[in-house]
């Protein structure tokens, strides 16, 4: 009898356990969450350090350390798969809980005006410059909205529109990521030097640096009247996702409907077979949907403080995930030794924004 129930169990025990607990997810997600948790206390511990930011590095970190960089490719990838895409789209929709169009509409037509031709131009000159460096697949499209609106999170909104495969935002994302970090030493360092009072300063911040956290920590050197103009600033630099991403989209499916047209017009059977293959993405993704009803639901004032908060904290604990899981996807070595085209584009987007921030700062 104790030898069959014996039996029972190794046969059937595994069988008995809960899906989940058998998912080849499970181990990525539980390290991803615990470096969260990680990134969390160093934040903490360091607040000039980004929140998000340090889940990047610590994603990196994990990716090039010996003997962790093994499991990072092999038991923990898929969880850290899904972690980076997944996770990503979600945090980007409670995103748009942190603008309001009213709070936008305060700053004048004038100063709206300045803040999306900086978006705009930075945009267009970075995609110049990866175009003319010849940066492979969605690179330079991606540089461009990552230095142009919102860091990571545009370069993880854009990628979902284009269909990139998550691997390909490994190097803008980590070169948007480092640009923003050094930010936050370079430019309270150039205040004194290019004559800007504190106002001008946030300002300047807000339209220059990428990533949220990465402003924050930028702008809160030279006090609160700083933070709080880099903030309204960088937020309608945020505003401009949905429309940015919205024009790309259209781009892609132009693009898409023109090659199944010249499939139509041929007819063998490759490219019978390469015409069955083109999709065309719809127009506008639903997590960027999402984001525009999370800017209508703030902007309406129908959501509590508490749940504002919550949500608040849910996103930057997703957004921190996410990062965390593109980050693993970086070899240092392999960036190094081929994205050295990249590298130059990333610096030169970065020393335009922050050029063409200074002179509008001094048109507001």
């Amino acid at each position: 009898m104790t030898q069959n129930v014996a039996a029972s169990v190794n046969n059937h025990g595994r069988g008995s356990l809960p899906r989940g607990f058998r998912s080849p997810l499970l181990p990525g997600l539980a390290v991803a969450a615990a470096a969260v948790a990680l990134a969390w206390l160093i934040h903490s511990a360091v607040p000039v350090l980004p929140f998000l930011t340090v889940s990047v590095v610590l994603g990196i970190l994990s990716a090039n350390l010996p003997g962790i960089s093994t499991a990072v490719e092999g038991v923990l990838q898929p969880g850290l798969v899904l972690s980076a895409k997944r996770f990503m789209r979600l945090g980007i929709v409670l995103l748009g809980l942190k603008l309001s169009l009213i709070d936008v509409a305060a700053l004048g037509w004038k100063t709206l005006g300045i803040v999306v031709a900086i978006v705009l131009l930075t945009f267009a000159g970075t995609l110049v410059l990866g175009k003319a460096l010849r940066l492979p697949g969605d690179q330079a499209l991606l540089l461009a909205a990552g230095f142009s609106i919102c860091g990571a999170s545009a370069i993880g909104t854009m990628s979902g529109v284009t269909k990139t495969d998550h691997r390909d935002t490994v190097v803008p994302i980590a070169l948007v990521t480092l640009c923003g970090t050094l930010a936050i030493a370079v430019l309270p360092a150039l205040q004194g030097p290019l004559g800007l009072d504190t106002v001008e300063f946030g300002y300047w911040v807000g339209a220059s640096v990428h990533d949220v956290g990465q402003v924050v920590a930028t702008a809160q050197t030279a006090g609160a009247s700083a933070l709080a103009g880099a903030l309204i600033i960088k937020l309608t630099r945020v505003l401009m996702l949905a429309p940015m991403v919205t024009g790309a989209a259209l781009v892609d499916r132009y693009r898409r409907r023109r090659a199944t047209a010249a499939a139509k017009k041929n007819d063998s059977a490759a490219d019978a077979a390469q015409e069955s293959g083109i999709k065309v993405p719809p127009l506008i993704p639903l997590f960027v949907a999402g984001f525009m009803a999370m800017i209508v639901l703030r902007t309406l004032g129908i959501v509590p403080p508490v749940a504002l908060e919550v949500a608040g904290i849910v996103q930057d604990l997703l957004l921190a995930a996410a990062l965390f899981g593109l980050g693993a996807s970086v070899r240092v070595r392999s960036m190094l030794q081929t994205s050295g085209k990249a590298i130059i584009a990333a610096m030169l987007s970065w020393a335009l924004i922050a050029a063409l921030a200074f002179v509008g700062v001094q048109f507001i």
